[in-house]
């Protein structure tokens, strides 16, 4: 009777569209909140590093960057001295891994611990680990993790819960401290080739209690998840990676539906939100992607939904940003935006380069600047990263 029951359950959430009476059992472990005696340390020790950094080096901490991008390197396995000369020149906030990357368990251990001991102020070190197809360490046999199913085969918060703890604590023991997941789109389009299975099963309640659930999980383990991708992919048709991708929703239809999964997942505690290049035409003026507009980012995001944690951009060498605007504008304008990291810009002097001169010339002032690396040293902080 109960394998019955779940079926039908089930069968419910997968054809409920945004419908708001999804069927959950939702797994109420609330996210751990600091005291305010701690919370106070951490600000008072955020500024402290703030006020000693230079221009140039808070511009870097704004960055999330491949290591080939700032080594030279044509693929990173190890960290030794075009790392440590790199680092210094490019004092970067975060280090993204990819497949390439991934050799096996020692070998990863002993790249990061090496990378982290070269960095003045240590890293952020994020991988893109969702689960089904997007699995950059459990796809290597070799590294001997759990190989998790896709997202759309995930139908109960303790399922979710437990995928969460396992990516967590699998990542954590191999030093990553960031985890680019969970997908927190609601899938709308059965175009939607970007999404398709990376994204949760069922209507807008039930992707949010899901993806609520995974947070925690990370989270708890000592690991940033990122919300991903604002203000939601589900019913765009064209793969922002290649290309121009837009969505014809209206923000009504936002709020009743793609907005909430984000909701749910920053109430869980989660410490990034990734914005998408997707382009809202019929909610922005500008008709700029998410990822560059103010309205989005600042009005949206950081506005209405209340988002205190790191906006961070979707990867800035996707097609729908480099085949439409210089890696420089690009730069400025995520800024400007309300941005405050910039995920792997196509080439770090440039962009760091531009924002410097938009900062020199009252373009960008440096109060936004240090508004968001304040909050990225405060949440390293938090985390343990900054001990």
């Amino acid at each position: 009777m109960k394998n019955f029951i779940a079926t039908i359950l089930s069968t419910i959430m997968m054809f409920s569209g945004c419908g708001a009476n999804d069927v959950q059992t939702p797994t109420d472990i609330p996210p751990e909140e600091p005291t305010q005696a701690v919370a106070d340390i951490n600000e008072v020790k955020a500024e402290e590093l703030l006020s000693a950094m230079t221009l140039e080096e808070k511009i870097c901490q704004m960055m999330f960057v491949t290591p080939e991008s700032i080594t030279g390197v044509g693929e990173v396995i190890q960290a030794g001295e075009a790392t440590r000369a790199a680092l210094a020149k490019y004092p970067v906030g975060g280090i993204i891994y990819f497949s390439k990357n991934i050799k096996s368990r020692e070998q990863v251990i002993s790249m990061i611990n090496a990378t982290q001991s070269y960095s003045k102020i240590p890293l952020f070190i994020g991988v893109d680990e969702e689960g089904g197809r997007v699995a950059r360490v459990a796809s290597n046999p070799n590294m001997g993790t759990t190989k998790i199913k896709p997202m759309r085969q995930v139908y109960t918060s303790d399922e979710a819960y437990k995928i969460g703890q396992t990516l967590g604590s699998e990542l954590s023991a191999l030093k990553f401290n960031l985890d680019f997941a969970p997908v927190a789109d609601v899938v709308l389009s059965d175009k939607n080739s970007e999404i398709g299975d990376r994204g949760f099963n069922g209507g807008t309640w039930a992707v949010g209690e899901l993806v609520s659930a995974v947070v925690k999980g990370l989270e708890e383990n000592k690991v940033c998840s990122v919300l991903k991708h604002f203000p939601g992919h589900g019913s765009t048709t064209v793969d922002s990676h290649t290309g121009y991708s837009a969505s014809y929703r209206t923000i009504e239809e936002l709020r009743e539906c793609e907005f909430m999964p984000f909701k749910k997942g920053i109430e869980a505690g989660s410490d990034f939100v990734m914005v998408s290049h997707m382009t809202l035409v019929n909610v922005v003026k500008d008709k700029l992607p998410s990822s560059l507009s103010y309205e989005i980012v600042t009005g949206y995001l950081k506005g209405e939904l209340g988002f205190e944690g790191i906006a961070i951009t979707d990867a800035l060498n996707m097609g729908a940003i480099a085949k439409n605007y210089a890696n420089s504008t690009a730069a400025v304008y995520a800024i400007k935006a309300g941005i405050d990291m910039l995920l792997m810009p196509p080439g770090v002097e440039e962009a760091k380069q531009a924002i410097l001169t938009a900062v020199t010339s009252g373009e960008i002032t440096e109060e936004r600047i240090n508004e968001s690396v304040k909050k990225i040293l405060k949440i390293k902080i938090e985390k343990g990263i900054i001990e």
